[in-house]
């Protein structure tokens, strides 16, 4: 089977130092923005999940069953959240890490591009080595594993602000904004929140409406003043 020779050296050369240092690999771990972005996104993404039901809980205990329990919706209750946040880092062994890629997106689901094509090669009999078995080409990488430990260490750092906004913010603010841009990250790098084309670029629209509105209320602050003068 014949192919590309140029396009299979690049592929091979992006993925076969495996037995290297972690530099020789390409190896670069998710910084804390990345960390954050991706645990808010998950987050919401299960709270949707987990809200869609109807359910209501009772609350409470009555030896006789004469005095009524309370009733809660359960999309509003303690639980929902509690089973919102179990595992909710478990879900980042689904990501790949998409080396043709350079910004936060690198870390998502799906097969990368790379590896796709390198396993349509496969299909079509051309012989690709890696250095590591084939059945080990869709383990989760050293990237994602250590992904998923670093979520576990923010939510565990940042429970409290996360139940805060679950009880009195949700709806209003969205998590990434709440949790990562104002809390986790506070006075910290956290360009990609606001890339183009991914989640955070609501959170740019509306930092930008607020400064819209603030130009805006200064120049009728002005144009008011000014008015006082001339009266």
């Amino acid at each position: 089977m014949l192919v590309n020779p140029a396009i299979l050296l690049n592929l091979l050369f992006a993925y076969s130092a495996f037995g290297g240092s972690e530099e020789e690999q390409g190896v670069k771990y998710a910084n804390k923005c990345e960390v954050c972005k991706v645990l808010a996104i998950e987050l919401e993404a299960r709270l949707d999940e987990t809200g869609k039901t109807h359910d209501v809980l009772e609350i409470g205990y009555s030896v006789d069953d004469i005095i009524p329990k309370k009733k809660k919706e359960y999309k509003k209750s303690e639980l929902r959240l509690l089973e919102s946040l179990e595992n909710v880092c478990e879900r980042i062994l689904e990501y790949n890490i998409h080396k043709e890629r350079t910004d936060s997106t690198r870390f998502a689901k799906g097969m990368s591009q790379t590896f796709t094509t390198l396993h349509n090669l496969v299909d079509r009999g051309v012989k690709v080595e890696l250095g590591i078995p084939y059945e080990l080409w869709d383990k989760p990488s050293v990237e994602i594993t250590t992904l998923k430990t670093q979520c576990e260490d923010l939510l565990e750092n940042h429970e409290a602000d996360i139940e805060d906004w679950y009880n009195n913010y949700q709806g209003k603010i969205p998590l990434i904004q709440y949790l990562c841009s104002e809390r986790a990250l506070k006075e910290q790098n956290d360009s990609c929140l606001y890339e183009k084309g991914d989640p955070g670029k609501d959170l740019g629209k509306q930092e930008k409406k607020k400064k819209k509105e603030l130009n805006n209320k200064g120049i009728m602050n002005n144009n008011s003043q000014s008015a006082k003068q001339e009266l």
